[in-house]
């Protein structure tokens, strides 16, 4: 049975965001796959990398279990919105704080080279624009999907890592975020 973790990026419980999740998981457990997800805007942290990577601050009880189901999960599932063409600040800080040297990649000796130490999980980012992705791909690069996916997941080791936009939120009726909604669900339901 996979393990599926849902990371929801989104401060704002009643975004679309929480939603586009919600349908996920629900999907992912009818496929009858094992479910655990981290809500970050519930999590009690500090996230401000303080001291860089000179000094290590240590984990509050919730980044402690964050990582205890990062590790246990097979396929991790993030959700958030393109703000100013990058993720919002409080995934940024969970990041931060938790994808550590010794943790998620590990630095060899005098060497400019790191290991990868999440390799042979997968992941998806589905990630909400108020624009077209060919857009936010074309004009401004999608620095979001390049800092998670790129500078981050598979830095540690995470492939394949997928990319789903949801877009252009703003102008969406009912009829469409239904649409989106079902999408959704069927990734989740076929661990996608």
């Amino acid at each position: 049975m996979k393990k599926i973790l849902i990371i929801n990026g989104h401060p704002n419980p009643s975004s679309f965001n929480f939603a586009l999740a919600e349908a996920y998981k629900n999907g992912a457990i009818d496929s009858e796959s094992i479910v655990e997800t981290i809500t970050i805007s519930e999590l009690n942290f500090n996230p401000n990398l303080q001291f860089g990577y000179q000094k290590r601050t240590e984990l509050e009880p919730d980044l402690l279990e964050s990582w205890e189901k990062i590790k246990r999960a097979d396929h991790l599932v993030w959700f958030h919105p393109v703000w100013w063409g990058g993720l919002p600040a409080i995934t940024k800080g969970f990041i931060d704080r938790l994808f550590l040297p010794g943790m998620a990649f590990q630095y060899r000796e005098n060497s400019v080279w790191w290991d990868k130490l999440l390799k042979g999980k997968t992941a998806h980012i589905i990630t909400t624009l108020d624009q077209p992705g060919w857009y936010y791909r074309l004009f401004f690069g999608r620095p979001s999907v390049n800092q998670l996916k790129k500078s981050t997941l598979e830095f540690c080791g995470v492939k394949p890592v997928k990319v789903s936009y949801i877009e252009i939120i703003k102008t969406a009726d009912e009829t469409q975020r239904k649409k989106w909604l079902e999408k959704v669900y069927n990734l989740g339901f076929n661990n996608k």
